[in-house]
């Protein structure tokens, strides 16, 4: 009997601290860098000078974990809806293998700034090729995500002698957005990242993941700290002049221009398409985001591709299937 009663004391002790966990979560509020929320590894700041002013491109860079000579670096650049953090694992794999890793948030991101500004891929490459310099990094293998995938295409293209070799993880912009969704105004868009709610977020995510698990929530938990932060209008502002750089600057037409090896990851279920929401028409929905499709479109296009498809897995390999793409991508970093 008293050991009945110890246990339901001590189950109702459990159920009041995650009760509690969760209240403080919810109560969390993180401005618009992010400056109480903790990265991985440690974060540093690189001053760029863009439009006249200058502005802070957050980073991290993590040396191996084990000594090599001469040892590669590998740049890991995030997607729209993400930041450097979420390359976590992924950061601690590629040191472990002895491998140097530099994660920039990019500005407009993360823990990096968020000017109202022109956003371009070319001028986030070239800040992220300033950071390199800086860095006395004279060669890499490049790895984006998502948007994150259109800029290493980008950057690729900018500085193909400095790219050793180029990894694209279901990238978007496989094809061009805008001759299918329909053109929004900055302020239409502006308009619409000022109403996100906690649940919109979270509805957003799940289009991500066949499958969604508790860890998941990390990165929905995160933007909606930002809601209620005073300076979120900056936020959604950025958020707003991203999107547009994505619909108007394609580099579908480019993927020939590639040289270098390239490694192209694709999760067979995702079916993104930026700017979904604004097709009204069904029909035009069905007939793209088909990643399986483009994909083999895409490894077709680059002269030196590899396709990896990837069976019953979304929009982030990296995070849903960790362990293949982790195996993979080392052994294309070291053929």
């Amino acid at each position: 009997m008293k050991a009945s009663k110890f246990i339901l004391l001590f189950l109702s002790y459990c159920a009041l601290l995650s009760i509690t966990a969760l209240a403080q979560q919810q109560q969390t509020t993180y401005n618009a860098t992010l400056d109480k929320y903790k990265y991985p590894y440690p974060v540093k700041h690189f001053p760029v000078g863009i439009e006249g002013n200058n502005y802070k491109m957050a980073y991290m860079d993590v040396a191996p974990a084990k000594k090599v000579p001469s040892p590669q670096t590998v740049v890991l650049f995030h997607g729209k809806n993400f930041m450097g953090a979420y390359w976590g694992k992924t950061i601690k794999y590629l040191s472990e293998n002895g491998y140097r890793v530099v994660v920039p948030d990019q500005i407009g991101f993360g823990k990096s700034d968020k000017p109202d500004i022109h956003y371009s891929f070319h001028q986030l490459a070239y800040n992220t090729r300033k950071l390199l310099d800086t860095l006395k990094v004279t060669n890499a293998v490049v790895v984006g995500h998502s948007m994150g995938g259109m800029l290493a295409t980008r950057f690729a293209l900018m500085y193909p002698d400095f790219v050793q070799k180029l990894v694209l993880e279901n990238p978007i912009g496989l094809e061009d957005y805008k001759r299918f969704v329909p053109y929004k105004t900055i302020e239409e868009l502006e308009k619409e990242e000022l109403g996100r709610t906690g649940a919109s977020i979270r509805a957003y995510h799940k289009t991500y993941y066949p499958v969604w698990k508790p860890e998941y929530d990390e990165w929905v938990r995160v933007p909606a700290a930002q809601l209620k932060s005073k300076d979120y209008p900056q936020v959604a502002k950025s958020a707003a002049l991203t999107y547009a750089m994505i619909y108007e600057q394609p580099v579908v037409y480019e993927f020939s221009e590639l040289k270098m090896p390239v490694l192209l990851v694709i999760g067979q279920e995702d079916r993104t398409i930026v700017g979904k929401g604004y097709i009204k028409d069904e029909q035009t929905k069905k007939e793209h985001g088909k990643y399986p499709q483009l994909g083999k479109q895409t490894a077709e296009a680059i002269p030196n591709a590899k396709l990896l498809e990837l069976p019953k897995i979304g929009h982030i390999p990296h995070l849903e299937a960790t362990e293949q793409f982790h195996k993979t991508l080392l052994e294309f970093l070291k053929q």
